[in-house]
């Protein structure tokens, strides 16, 4: 592939040739894996960064201990931690990875820790009621997953070996109706009721735990609204496109877009933008009666345009894409255009005769949600080639529009279908990874008949691709960066793959600094969890998954847990696999296994460290663990690889009963070698252990269950 420099920077062309000079190629190849024909999600997989020869991959599931010669150094990821990303709280949403696309900036970022390949081993939750693998889609406040079910939607525990309802709400069965809850576009308000549309057209709220965050074992309908209904008496006239999306904005307005994901300009259905007042839905879950006529707002659209993805929202506003335009929406007792700004695309994007790939893109115009930063809306275009463009979120300008994914083998076309992730470090560098989705499209989309609302396997996806997996994709996965300068804003490609083909939705850790997917080797059939360099592109991580074709991820992308320890990822064979570090065990007991899914690591702030009575600067991660059946006293170790200096200048915590840091007597603790040796000088990369003694219904144990611990400690500094 070629290099790609700098191109068409709005305000400051002058300096394309100088910055050109510094822009790394594309190309880079992927790195080899270890196969196993027989590999699948049961067994123990293969794991190991790229440049670590397959002699030295430790056991995925063995764990150190002091009495073992044998032990092999861990080949961990050094953790590249980055500042969290911007995004600012939106007091009408959860506070939690809300969405499908983790905020509503709809960066696909979090600041939640993933695995780095500590002792790594994938572990599986099977599906017994849904056809398909549960797909979290968020997670409440209280850490519960909420998951479609069956037309509905439930709270789901992920990690039971089989996949446990915990609370659901069913259309047919609660509601006596025919329609289905359209995931993909609902979200976790800040009371945890989640926010849905609906096949039908109508938006609901729905109640699913009480006041101590216990969930119900059947959701409360709190609102039920016929959005249809109530924006065509506002507009006067017959709706022909569905509901599409919701979002709150910063004042708790609900605004919802009409579409699907393919509208064709020469179709002429009408569509509209709009919101419902947030004092009627005030008045509603107060149990009172809204007159909608008064409360819902609406914008026609010109006949064939409509939305194709979801809205994002900042204290600005709402930003809505549609298959031409690019909008930014305020409240102000009606909908006031605060900009718009057209772009161009070639229309819905299908295989042609001599194309690699059977299916297509998704979408007419751009196929990827707006994603914002605070000054910023990014999206791509539709056009060939492919472009990324950066609109000033005050004016809507386009500041800076580079092509993306412009230089892939011939028989291949380009479509991005997914939000791409967008990370504002806040020092004038936004980093945009966009993936290329094209292949994964039913081509049957393009049919006059066929109804682009309707959110089903069959409907949306290529058959070739769901049997024969990613060989029907086109490759290519670029990061591009927009920095401010003094003259405006520029566009840099950093670095470029034409040989990853995803379909997972890629996610970003800024705790850890990488980029998490999961794809299939071409060469070997297998599909396996891959982990990329924020920093270069470069494939750092794998893991071997199976080379079955229903371990296909079924274009539904991977979510984030909020242990600091999962990564989710559904599959066709009904299993929902989790990628989790090994980070925490017991020396003394190496036949025992900690469960995992009893285990977390958070990024603990300083302000938080400091509030909860911590002196210093914060030095780690802060790790919890519970342990059940222990013995009056216990080590538990945890592996980390973020330490450096010297020992003496640490001070280990622990949380008391009371929420206090407290520090940890220095006999009770030491940091170790992984072969258990005390060290006293520790290198930031080199895995160390964190080796503690706790009494049961002791000081550090936060379980008074008797012959169980609870135990939660952090590095002070």
């Amino acid at each position: 592939m070629k290099k790609k420099n700098i191109t068409r920077s709005v305000l400051s062309l002058l300096l394309v040739a100088l910055l050109g000079l510094s822009v790394t190629g594309c190309g880079n190849a992927q790195a080899p894996t270890l196969t196993d024909e027989n590999t699948n999600a049961e067994a123990s997989a293969s794991a190991r960064p790229s440049d670590t020869p397959a002699e030295e991959i430790p056991a995925a599931n063995t764990p150190a201990s002091d009495s073992s010669s044998a032990v092999q150094p861990s080949s961990a990821l050094p953790v590249k931690a980055l500042h969290p990303k911007q995004v600012e709280e939106n007091p009408y949403m959860a506070k939690s990875d809300a969405n499908i696309h983790h905020d509503g900036y709809n960066t696909d970022s979090t600041d939640e820790i993933l695995p780095l390949g500590i002792y790594p081993e994938i572990n599986v939750s099977y599906e017994t009621t849904n056809a398909n693998a549960s797909p979290a889609i968020y997670f409440d406040s209280y850490g519960h997953a909420v998951v479609p079910l069956l037309g509905g939607i439930a709270i789901r525990d992920l990690n039971a070996e089989e996949t446990q309802t915990l609370g659901y709400f069913s259309p047919k069965q609660h509601d006596g109706g025919e329609y289905i809850i359209q995931s993909s576009y609902t979200f976790l308000d800040s009371e945890n009721r989640i926010v849905c549309p609906t096949s039908n057209n109508h938006v609901l709220m729905l109640r699913t735990t009480d006041e101590d965050g216990n969930v119900l074992p059947e959701f409360e309908k709190v609102l039920d609204i016929d959005i249809k209904a109530a924006s065509e008496a506002a507009l006067g006239r017959t709706l022909e496109q569905n509901l599409l999306s919701v979002v709150f904005d910063y004042e708790g307005n609900l605004w919802f877009a009409t579409g699907g994901f393919r509208i064709y300009p020469e179709r002429k259905q009408q569509g509209v933008v709009g919101y419902i007042d947030h004092e009627a839905i005030d008045t509603i879950l107060d149990g009172g009666q809204a007159d909608l006529s008064k409360a819902v707002y609406v914008h026609e659209l010109t006949p064939g345009e409509g939305a194709e993805n979801g809205i994002a929202a900042s204290r600005e506003g709402a930003v809505i894409l549609t298959n031409q335009n690019c909008y930014l929406l305020r409240a102000e007792n009606g909908v006031e255009i605060v900009w718009c700004t057209p772009y161009e695309s070639i229309g819905a994007k299908v295989s042609g005769e001599n194309d690699k790939t059977t299916g297509g893109g998704l979408a007419w115009g751009g196929g990827c949600s707006p994603s914002l930063t605070p000054n910023l809306v990014m999206f791509t275009d539709n056009q060939d080639p492919v472009n990324l463009l950066a609109l000033d979120m005050k004016t809507g300008t386009i500041v800076a529009e580079c092509p993306v994914l412009d230089d892939l083998p011939d028989g291949y076309q380009v479509a991005v279908e997914n939000s791409a992730i967008v990370y504002d470090d806040g020092e004038g560098t936004v980093s945009t990874i966009v993936c290329n989705w094209f292949g994964a499209g039913n081509a049957g989309l393009a049919d006059p008949d066929n109804d682009s609302s309707i959110q089903s396997y069959a409907n949306i996806y290529d058959t070739n691709w769901l049997t024969k997996g990613n060989i029907m994709i086109a490759p290519g996965v670029e990061r591009i960066d927009t920095v401010k300068t003094k003259n405006g804003y520029e566009m840099k490609s950093i670095w470029c793959r034409n040989d990853l083909s995803d379909t997972s939705i890629l996610k970003l850790s800024t705790a850890t600094g990488y980029i998490y997917g999961y794809v299939q080797d071409l060469s070997s059939g297998m599909w396996q969890y891959i982990i990329l360099d924020f920093e270069t592109g470069e494939t750092v991580f794998t893991m071997d998954v199976s080379n079955k074709y229903g371990y296909n991820n079924m274009a539904i992308g991977m979510y984030t847990g909020n242990s600091g320890n999962a990564l989710y990822c559904p599959t066709g064979y009904l299993e929902l696999l989790r990628l989790q570090d090994r980070f925490a065990y017991l020396p003394e007991m190496p036949y025992r296994k900690i469960d995992l899914d009893q285990a977390s690591r958070h990024v603990l702030s300083q302000e938080q460290f400091t509030a909860a009575g911590g002196a210093g600067s914060v030095a780690g991660w802060l790790n919890t663990i519970s342990i059940r059946n222990v013995h009056p006293n216990t080590t538990v170790a945890f592996r980390m690889n973020n330490l450096s200096g010297s020992v003496s200048d640490l001070t280990l915590y622990a949380y008391n009963a009371a929420g206090i840091l407290t520090p940890v007597a220095s006999e009770l603790w030491k940091i170790t070698s992984e072969d258990g040796q005390t060290v006293t000088e520790l290198t930031d990369g080199t895995l160390y252990e964190v080796r503690i003694t706790v009494a049961d219904n002791g000081d550090l144990d936060l379980n008074e269950v008797e012959k169980e611990i609870r135990l939660s400690v952090v590095l002070g500094k």
